[in-house]
This record gives C-alpha cells, structure tokens and sequence, in this order.
C-alpha cells in the first residue's frame, strides 16, 4: 500500500498554478455526462460470434455495474455495407473466409440477428446496407428489427460512406460521388423507411466527412427522420502500413488538442435537438497496430472519453472488429486485454453519482486533473493521469500534484491506483497491470484479486498525491 503524504512537490510549471484547486461546484466548463458514455460497437458480421463468448456479457455487465446503466451498443463497420438480409435464413449470419481472422467480402443475415441484438442490455444501434442499393433487403431488415427488439434505439443506413468505391452500386452512373449525392440517398432512405419503422435514425457515420454538415443538406424536414448523428474517429492510422505511436496517442496535451474538433459539430448536432456520439472509435484504423493493445491505450482511453464528454460527445463507442485478430479490442476468446483496465478505471471514476465531468488543469502538459460531481453539484472524485511516456528503460520519474480547496473532514481520504510495468505493457502477455494493486479481471472477464486504496493525508483542505510517468490515480472525496 503506498501512504501518500501532504508534504510533497507541487507540480508548477506543467499545470500552471502552484496548485490545483478542486472548485466546490460544478465550474462553468462542466459538462454533463451520459449514463453510457462508455459503449461498444461490434463489427457487424462478427457480432453473432461476440454473444457465444462468456467475456461479452461479463465485460459490459462490469461497466453497468460501475455505472449504474449498461452501456450502449452500435453492430455496425464496413461488413454492414457487405451485408445482405435473407429473411429465410435459420443462422443469424452466412458466409465463407479462406482465414478465421479475416473479414467477408460478402455475407447474408437472418432474422435471428436481431434475436441476439434483442438480448442486449441498454440501448442498440444497427447498421444496415445501404452501399449496394438493395433498398427491399435493408428496408426488410429494419422492419424486423423493430418488431424484434424493444431495445432498439436507432437505425443506420450505410457505414462511412465517404470511402464507397466509384463502381458501388448506390453511386448513380455517370455521377461522381460527393457528400451532396450522399446527403439525398441518405434522406431518401429515410422518407422510405420512416412509414415503416418510424423516425429513428442514425445520421452521418462519417469518419472524414463534416456530420454536422448533413444537417444542413437534408433541411429540417430531413432532421425530422433523425435520433442521433454518428461520427467516427481515430486518432492514429495502421493502414497500409502506416506507422503508429504511443507517446503521441497517450499524450494529455495531444488528446485535449485532437478532441476540439468535436465541438463546434456537437453544438450544431445539439441545437437541432439530435444526439451526439463518436459511434465508431478506438486508437486506430485499421485496428491499431502495435499502440492499441498496451497499457498507454488504456490511459488513452481515460483522457480520451474525459475529454469527449467535455467537447460535447454523449457517447463513445469503441469499436471491437475480428474475433481473434483484433489490435484494439477489449476482450477475445481467452484474454481480457489491457485497454479494458482504462475502461473500468474511467467507469469507476464517473461512478453511479457522476454526472458533470470538469478538467481543472490547463491541457498543456502532460498532467491531466478532472473531478466529477454528484447531482448535488458536489465534488466526489478526482481523477490525475501522468501521462508521461515511460517504456521501461531508465528511471521511471515521479510527479506529484498538490490539491487544494478540498472539502473533506477528515484527516485521510482515499485513493486507488491504475498501474503497469510500463507504457508497452500488455496483460495478455503477462504484465501485472493492476487497479488497486491487483490484477483485476480473469479471462472471462470476472473481476479476480482483492483491490488497495492507499492513503491521501490531508491538512487544510490540501493534499498531496504522486504519480509515476505512465499512471493514473482515482481520488475519493
């Protein structure tokens, strides 16, 4: 257990202030913070595959225990495009691979898809094929999906469609592809399905394309078919042997940089009263490389979904792609990897209180301070991340970051640490990554080992807590 004095170095210069002070009410920047902002999206021909494995059930059931609500789930990604329903088919999906760790060129579905969809806690998201132009099949498809799942939150009508090839069916001919002509196919599906379903669409699913740009192309009477914009996004590419890098992905200052972007379209999505979510997100195209399953995309994941939330995005739906080959996923047959500890670390932080989210740092080092704050407008957690990159060579040094304006009572509060070896750290290679001092999930993802809280000194509403490079601290007010 580390004992945590009150006398320690006050990081300076990084966050700004000789000290950080906790506000003792939501300041002006808090935002307010979904119940599933933490959810997955599920590769679509995959899907079928996740619900045969015990770790599914076991890793979401964990986060809506942390959270007090089950997260959210998109069955979406490329093969939705590739997909075509066959309402006479008995297995939920049909198709052949030359690999088990490669993805089909083409595939049919049937109505027992959406058995297994209706099964899922919280809300869910479906992707359906608009790429082909087999306007029946899709429209079949969404009706069964209604009439299948009362857990059915929306429908998506084709997946990022900025990257259809020039000879995809739904191009007209003779007509170059252009986010005008998507924007009319997109309405024009809508006004064809909306009698049938309702108005219960997921707009955009664009990864380069501007989503809130579609507002303004289908027009108000478009907006009227739509629960929700998509946006999708990644950081960093692994595509067509692009290199990826961790310092860069984890780094705090990078990650207040890269999620600006989010807001000026998150206040258009919301002044035309839709949703707002990355519905497709993880550390990188093309899933990930050599970043995605380390211990630096667990603390990525933190910073990221913090960082969201404060730009504006209600939800974060981190993409899980081939069963078995598969960089960034959480969990696979027989391994819960390492991102999954950011993403317990990051629920537990937001608790079942949390509902406003604030930074109290200044995003310009590599040093990251929130607090989360009850419905009573009270601070309840704090949460610091040194993201300073450490790959296991020389001194790993230590930072300490000094807290003032605390509220508590008494003398000691507590604290509980995320750590690992190092930045490269993966646990389903053996690292001891741990929450609390213990490794924490077996490999159907149950919760394994008895978790430490350390103690915080406190004198004079002060604190003092320290982090090593590449680690994280939850603070309990």
């Amino acid at each position: 257990m580390h004992f945590l004095g009150a006398l320690g170095v006050a990081l300076t210069a990084s966050l700004g202030t000789g000290a950080v002070t906790v506000p003792s009410t939501p300041p002006s920047s808090a935002q307010s913070v979904d119940k599933s902002i933490l959810s997955v999206s599920l590769e679509f021909f995959a899907f079928p595959g996740y619900t045969q494995l015990e770790a599914t059930n076991n890793c979401l059931a964990n986060i809506a225990t942390l959270r007090g609500a089950p997260p959210a789930v998109r069955i979406g990604g490329t093969t939705q495009d590739r997909a075509t329903y066959d309402p006479s088919l008995s297995s939920a999906v049909n198709y052949t691979v030359a690999n088990p760790g490669d993805a089909p060129s083409t595939l049919t579905y049937g109505p027992s898809f959406f058995t297994l969809a209706s099964q899922l806690r919280g809300d869910v998201t479906v992707g359906l094929n608009r790429q082909l132009n087999n306007q029946n099949a899709s429209l079949q498809a969404a009706i069964k999906a209604k009439q299948t799942m009362p857990n059915l939150f929306a429908l998506e009508l084709g997946n990022e469609p900025e990257f259809y090839a020039s000879n995809s069916p739904i191009i007209p001919s003779g007509q170059k592809w252009s986010t005008d002509l998507d924007a009319a196919s997109e309405k024009a599906w809508f006004q064809a399905f909306s009698p049938s379903v309702g108005n219960i669409f997921q707009g955009a699913v664009y990864l380069s394309w501007n989503a809130a740009g579609l507002l303004t192309r289908i027009g108000s009477d478009g907006i009227s078919f739509l629960k929700s914009i998509s946006r999708h996004s990644y950081p960093q590419s692994a595509c067509g042997g692009a290199s990826t890098n961790l310092p860069n992905l984890m780094s705090h200052s990078g990650i207040v940089s890269y999620t600006r972007q989010y807001q000026s379209e998150a206040t258009s999505v919301h002044a035309a009263g839709l949703r707002y979510f990355l519905a497709e997100t993880n550390s990188a195209t093309c899933g990930g490389g050599g970043i995605s399953p380390t211990f630096g995309a667990a603390l990525w994941i933190i910073d990221y979904v913090l960082q969201g939330a404060l730009n504006g995005v209600e939800r974060l739906y981190f993409h899980q792609g081939t069963i078995g080959n598969c960089a960034y996923c959480f969990w696979g047959t027989s391994s819960i990897f390492t991102p999954y500890y950011g993403v317990a670390f990051v629920s537990e932080f937001f608790g079942t209180d949390g509902v406003r989210v604030a930074m109290l740092d200044d995003g310009t080092s590599a040093i990251g301070v929130y607090a989360v704050y009850s419905a009573s407008n009270v601070p309840v957690r704090l949460l610091v991340i040194n993201s300073n990159y450490f790959d296991g060579t020389g001194t790993r040094a230590t930072t300490s970051v000094s807290l003032t304006g605390l509220t508590t009572s008494t003398e000691t509060t507590k604290a509980k640490r995320l750590t690992a070896p190092n930045a490269t750290s993966r646990s389903d290679q053996g690292a001891a990554v741990t929450i609390g001092g213990s490794t924490s999930f077996t490999s159907t993802c149950t919760r394994s080992g008895t978790q430490n809280l350390e103690d915080v000194s406190v004198s004079g509403g002060a604190a003092t807590v320290s982090l090593q490079a590449s680690e994280a601290l939850i603070v309990y007010l």
